[in-house]
């Protein structure tokens, strides 16, 4: 999902932080998504653990990112309340569907006959 160019001007910490930023406006990484820890992160991308660790300060100070204790960093809700709400229920049915075992589409199809019902 992140890829940093070893040829560009920006310091990795700032690709990273943009990186991240892009992911999350264009919905690739969805509001609830659990991101790799910072140890991982660094190891995958090929960078020292602690600017992968000023990344996330930096994304976490900007809302775009929530750190949840011993459970992980996640991409943040945003939006209005109710959409917030909406992002939450959704996030907990995506991962009822896949402790579940049910495929994606046929999830999506459950969710689009309860909202045609209501």
């Amino acid at each position: 999902m992140l890829e940093l160019d070893p040829a560009s001007s920006l310091p990795p910490y700032e690709q990273l932080h943009a990186a991240v930023v892009d992911a999350v406006r264009s919905g690739r990484a969805a509001p609830g998504t659990k991101l790799p820890t910072v140890r991982a992160l660094a190891e995958e991308l090929g960078l020292a653990v602690n600017t992968v660790a000023k990344a996330y300060k930096a994304l976490e100070a900007d809302g775009v990112i929530e750190g949840r204790g011993r459970n992980g960093t996640f991409v943040a809700e945003h939006g209005d309340p109710a959409e917030r709400a909406l992002q939450a229920a959704a996030a907990d049915y995506a991962a009822l569907a896949k402790r579940l075992g049910v495929e994606a589409s046929a999830a999506r199809a459950i969710v689009g006959t309860a909202l045609d019902a209501g």
